[in-house]
């Protein structure tokens, strides 16, 4: 009996044991690589960003998508003035290094919204742009935005000509839509409407028109066809567009562009 009671105590401490050692050499590989996952991440994001505004060469190198990326100047906006803001405002290294996702919870950095079509909760008070610009001369502009789905934030770029009106492309990171539903935001047949709409009225540099439409719209300029057995998703999309590109958003900014202020 008490060979008995001595095996189960050995088989419970080897266990124990082997549980904390499995432990260390987890947590140690999750430490170690992170870095790396970062680094992925980040060039992810990049990519996304550079697909969006027509950038992206298939089969492009880690290299290549940097260098791509570096040819962008990254501008810190104030939403809502479309003033550009030094780093020192938001307490950055450099405008590049401004994480607006740790920002949305900071109360000094962000606002609570009264109005909030795109379902965000909070918005920063300053957001990036990034500017590619020829010259004297804005080539590019993309801007980053998020917008909540059916089931989750949806975020993104949206790539505008130096018109500062008439899209490149829209796409998205991350998010968690159903797929085949919601998911087909990635299809690049969905994806190929974007390019050539006009965000705003000749006449009318404040308030967006582009929009989408389930089932598609009147018009060929502003309306985007809303996905297929998704109209939540669609919705969400396009009170996403709304928002950013209002007058709580980037309209100011886009404005000081086309009167080159910028």
């Amino acid at each position: 009996m008490a060979q008995s009671k001595d095996t189960v105590r050995r088989t419970l401490v080897v266990a124990l044991l082997l549980s904390v050692a499995f432990s260390v050499i987890v947590s140690t590989a999750a430490v170690s690589l992170r870095p790396l996952q970062q680094a992925n991440e980040q060039l992810s994001i990049r990519s996304n960003m550079l697909a969006a505004a027509g950038m992206l060469t298939p089969g492009a190198t880690d290299d290549e998508v940097r260098a791509a990326f570096d040819e962008f100047e990254v501008l810190l906006v104030e939403m809502g003035t479309g003033e550009i803001v030094g780093p020192e405002r938001v307490n950055a290294p450099s405008a590049a290094d401004f994480d607006d996702r740790r920002a949305a919870r900071n109360p000094e950095l962000s606002r609570s919204l009264d109005n909030d079509p795109a379902g965000i909760n909070r918005q920063v008070k300053f957001a990036k742009a990034y500017v590619l610009r020829d010259g004297d001369s804005i080539e590019r502009i993309v801007l980053p935005v998020h917008g909540y789905g059916l089931w989750s934030t949806m975020y993104g770029f949206l790539a505008l000509e130096g018109d500062a009106n008439t899209v490149i492309g829209l796409g998205f990171y991350e998010h968690a839509e159903t797929p085949g539903l919601g998911g087909e935001i990635d299809n690049p047949r969905w994806r190929a409407q974007w390019p050539g709409k006009k965000v705003y009225e000749d006449e009318d540099k404040t308030e967006p028109r582009l929009r989408v439409v389930q089932g598609g719209g009147p018009s060929e300029y502003h309306d985007v066809d809303g996905l297929s057995g998704a109209t939540l998703t669609s919705r969400g999309v396009s009170n996403m567009v709304k928002f950013w590109l209002g007058g709580q958003g980037y309209a100011p900014f886009l404005e000081k562009v086309r009167q080159g202020d910028i």
